[in-house]
């Protein structure tokens, strides 16, 4: 109990923080948005069908890597707090406190996934009018699979706040990093359509078997028994590595100054 209460703490402070800034809220929903609208606008009449044994259309294919996109922009956001955090004083303080340093990684991750769903879910919004209605019990899969990539992208991102001084170098390194992951996990187009070499790095990437999880879970996707189990395995292994790393490297390291 007396580890929980600081993060509990913790947890609300960063998402009332998070909620006093709707100018990102904002942001991570409308570029996303704007990028579906780009895709389904220019690319659809031309791609037809882009899975055939569902007969997915463009426009709804591509909005679960548009909700993935959504959660990596409100997970950078939940990321970089922890610089604002080492520039305003506050992360001195807390490093300094009774409480344990894995609750500053476990705060952050669990407020910024909770907003980075809340984020993605109006996203996921728009596919029944586009023509896919899925099951309750799916839409469930479908965010704890968007859960599993907030937690992974946090991770990674506090990691990496962790050791960079300046906001701009986070966003560097940052977009770097996570545009790859997201433009080769299959977000825009089927990772089994893809070149070879692009489909051997699609699959050697835990966002690649987030985003089936998803589209499966969505009823988007057909898949053996095997190939859904891995990819789920996959999804939840990569969000435990994710927090695992967060919470290794704030707790046996110093931070940047």
């Amino acid at each position: 109990m007396r580890t929980l209460t600081p993060t509990l703490a913790l947890t609300k402070r960063e998402l009332l923080r998070q909620t006093r800034q709707p100018s990102r809220v904002v942001a991570s929903i409308a570029t996303p948005l704007l990028v579906w609208a780009f895709f389904a606008g220019g690319f659809a009449g031309a791609v037809g069908d882009v899975d055939a044994s569902s007969g997915t259309r463009l426009g709804a294919y591509i909005i679960p890597g548009m909700a993935s996109m959504t959660v990596l922009f409100a997970s950078i956001f939940a990321s970089i707090s922890l610089i604002q955090d080492r520039h305003d004083g506050f992360l001195r303080a807390a490093l300094v406190s009774p409480a344990p340093r894995w609750s500053i990684a476990l705060s952050k991750i669990t407020a910024g996934s909770i907003l980075a769903l809340l984020q993605a879910a109006i996203v996921l919004l728009a596919l029944p009018f586009l023509g896919v209605k899925p099951a309750p019990v799916g839409v469930l899969g479908a965010l704890m699979a968007l859960a599993c990539i907030s937690i992974l992208l946090i991770g990674i991102g506090l990691a990496m706040a962790w050791i960079v001084d300046s906001t701009q170098g986070f966003h560097g390194v940052m977009n770097a990093l996570l545009m790859p992951l997201w433009l080769t996990s299959g977000a825009v187009f089927p990772v089994d359509d893809a070149a070879g070499w692009l489909k051997l790095i699609a699959y050697a990437n835990p966002l690649t078997w987030a985003q089936t999880s998803m589209r499966l879970s969505l009823g988007m996707d057909n898949a053996s028994q095997s190939h859904t189990t891995i990819a789920w395995v996959v999804t939840l292994g990569s969000a435990l590595a994710g927090s695992l790393l967060a919470i290794i490297v704030l707790s046996r390291s110093k931070p940047t100054r």
